[in-house]
């Protein structure tokens, strides 16, 4: 659920952007609407970035083979993902941007614009877990001989 509101989060941002034409530093998505400071706080950015990141890593052991497979290329994006909202949070701390840029700024930021690498970012990381978690629930014999878990379908389905 809260990686499904997160994801919603930010394609509500887009919307207010790109459909509604709201200046981007009014477009909040829907949870900035009642909680501006929260929305614009890196703590909040980088606290899901690092929920996300745990939450992979303590699940991870209960995915094998194909599923494994995408769950580890969900891992490794939201690994990079975390470590570009370490690098905003400890710019927000310190107020020294990368380069001398006016906010903090990630390393892809230097490329792409915030929003929209972010929303990227999101549905990189979204993507292959939903792969994974459908990869998990319909495993090959092989890989359900392997599984930790009894909530894959069973054989006749899968």
């Amino acid at each position: 659920m809260v990686v499904v509101a997160h994801w919603a989060e930010h394609v509500a941002q887009a919307i207010q952007v790109y459909v509604l034409g709201w200046p981007l530093p009014d477009a909040l998505g829907v949870l900035g609407e009642f909680f501006p400071w929260l929305v614009r706080s890196e703590w909040m950015h980088y606290g899901y970035a690092l929920l996300m990141l745990v939450g992979l890593v303590a699940l991870r052991r209960g995915f094998t083979g194909r599923a494994r497979t995408w769950w580890n290329i969900s891992l490794g994006i939201q690994i990079w993902h975390h470590f570009e909202h370490l690098l905003l949070l400890l710019q927000a701390l310190t107020h020294h941007n990368l380069l001398g840029r006016p906010a903090p700024t990630s390393i892809l930021q230097l490329v792409f614009p915030r929003m929209e690498l972010h929303l990227f970012y999101n549905a990189v990381v979204f993507v292959p877990m939903v792969v994974a978690m459908i990869l998990h629930r319909r495993p090959r014999e092989s890989e359900r001989a392997n599984m930790v878990c009894a909530c894959a379908s069973s054989p006749s389905y899968g």
